[in-house]
């Protein structure tokens, strides 16, 4: 349901004819392929070897002639050997961190840090970010992208921008008071602590604030959270998507109709494809989102495997836009847990215990195997203030009835403890959820 006026930063590719668009689409891709091929050796071997060239492209369906590259081949290519441009034409560095030691590197060009200007005036302008604005955003700044990806979008539309970074609760709260900020850019989790803050000190947010639309991603999140930060800090919730390897924030944003996040195909490819057999998989169909960076300079990824869950469409959204629309991320197939053979998501959990009324959207998992016994999964998740002033009885029932969904949900048992409040560690970036305790048998 739209709650905000409908705005465009660039109107006349937003809702350009999908007729036109796969014609930009795909002499894009001719030339993105080309240039991977001739600058890049992880590429250039994979040409030859398959005795392929970017003029074997004559529709966008021949894109699944070409290779997948995923997280691994960054790693071993690390620091910079798929950067397609020498170390003089790059003017910006970001990295993510890596669970082998070794972060995830993308640099940047003059042009790329134009086009993650102009995507992210997309982003801000389709939840209605003008000049007038004051962007509080909260974003972590540094090697993440976030922090000076929603800087840079802020700074191109010409609102004032406030890069007050991640902690420090108690100084955001008074920075969001005193400076009049409009829109909250940070995670989903952050936004909850700092609803959380406002609660413990007594602000009332909707009297003291002129918050009124926030920008939220880098993590999962469902749409029994966004009710939460949207009743709680008396904003409109906008879900956003990105990945630094492609671009940072800003290959896709919710316009105010909230059916579906709107792709920057201009620039970023999408396909959905089978996790497991890497076959491409018709609309409508959930899978693995791939993207190929069809404008990036420096990082021209090929049908780079995002290991989200989502699901595409192209059908004309209320709002004008005739962009490729996605799904929220259903979860991750890297992120799926297998618990006694059953595939199992955190967003299917996160779910479900918020349907149960006052428990909090702060909530960790473990998953523990003791020799040779059965997978285990626990989950404790916090009480509201209000269930914990109600007393130990309804505490329990509380629990009893989120057991009981939790089961119906997973087709499996799960405990799950409800915990007072403030039990569960809160995290200023993103929220760590799961603690499998198996790979640290293994």
């Amino acid at each position: 349901m739209s709650r905000g006026a409908i705005s465009y930063w660039n109107k006349d590719v937003e809702t350009l004819p999908r007729e036109r668009l796969r014609d930009v689409q795909l002499t894009r891709l001719k030339a993105q392929v080309a240039r991977a091929t001739e600058r890049l050796t992880f590429y250039k071997n994979w040409a030859k070897a398959s005795g392929f060239s970017a003029s074997d492209i004559q529709s966008l369906d021949d894109i699944s002639r070409l290779p997948f590259t995923t997280k691994a081949d960054l790693r071993d290519h690390y620091p910079l050997g798929l950067c397609a441009v020498p170390p003089t034409e790059i003017v910006r560095i970001h990295a993510t961190s890596g669970t082998t030691g070794k972060p995830t590197v993308a640099p940047y060009t003059r042009k790329d840090m134009e086009l993650w200007a102009e995507v992210m005036a997309r982003v801000l302008t389709a939840g209605g970010v003008t000049r007038d604005d004051v962007l509080h955003n909260a974003y972590g700044y540094g090697l993440f992208t976030g922090g000076l990806g929603f800087a840079l979008g802020g700074e191109t539309i010409g609102c004032a921008t406030v890069p007050v970074s991640s902690g420090l609760t108690a100084r955001q709260l008074l920075l969001l008071e005193d400076l009049g900020a409009t829109v909250l850019a940070c995670t989903p989790s952050y936004a909850l602590v700092l609803a959380e803050e406002a609660e413990t000190q007594g602000i009332d947010v909707r009297r003291r604030m002129k918050l009124r639309v926030g920008f939220f991603g880098a993590e999962p999140w469902t749409r029994e959270m966004r009710a939460e930060i949207e009743g709680r800090l008396a904003i409109e919730a906008y879900d956003t998507y990105g990945l630094a390897e492609i671009i940072g924030p800003g290959v896709g944003v919710e316009c105010p109709h909230h059916d579906g996040l709107h792709l920057f195909e201009d620039h970023f490819l999408p396909e959905v494809i089978d996790p497991d057999t890497g076959a491409r998989l018709p609309l409508g169909s959930t899978g693995e989102l791939v993207l190929t960076a069809l404008s990036r300079e420096a990082l021209p990824l090929l049908r780079y495997r995002t290991r989200d869950r989502v699901r595409l469409t192209e059908e004309t959204c209320l709002c004008g836009r005739s962009l490729t629309r996605m799904s929220k991320p259903l979860g991750r197939t890297d992120d799926m847990l297998i618990i006694r053979g059953v595939n199992v998501f955190p967003s299917q959990i996160e779910s479900a215990l918020l349907e149960v009324r006052g428990l909090a959207p702060q909530y960790v998992m473990f998953v523990d195997r003791e020799r040779d016994r059965l997978d285990e999964l626990e989950v404790w998740v916090e009480a509201s203030e209000e269930l914990f002033a109600e007393g130990e009885y309804n505490v329990r029932r509380a629990e009893t009835d989120a057991n009981r969904r939790l089961r119906d949900t997973l087709g499996i048992s799960a405990r799950v403890l409800v915990v007072e409040p403030k039990k569960i560690e809160r995290s200023l970036g993103k929220a760590v959820r799961v603690l499998d305790k198996r790979s640290l048998q293994q």
